[in-house]
């Protein structure tokens, strides 16, 4: 699934829970900046919609856009389309 902000995929869990990988992308961007998105898409995801997840895998992939971008607008995206894989 494809958002304005990030790249989701996902399949069943052969672990029996739902997991989540965070991948940001390096070019051009300091680690600092890296890991501070990082923990922005960690948090929202901890949050809210982590719960609500069947068993499955979950891939998040931040584009370059997501840098920019406020944190309510990360949140809004990631939430409303982590519920569509629901």
């Amino acid at each position: 699934m494809r958002t304005p902000h990030f790249d989701l995929a996902w399949r069943p869990s052969p672990a029996g829970h739902a997991r989540t990988a965070i991948v940001v992308p390096r070019y051009q961007f300091t680690a600092v900046a890296r890991n501070r998105l990082r923990r922005r898409v960690r948090e929202i995801l901890r949050r809210h919609p982590l719960t609500s997840l069947p068993t499955v895998d979950l891939v998040v992939r931040a584009k370059r856009s997501a840098y920019a971008a406020p944190f309510a607008a990360l949140r809004a995206e990631l939430t409303e389309s982590v519920t569509r894989v629901t």
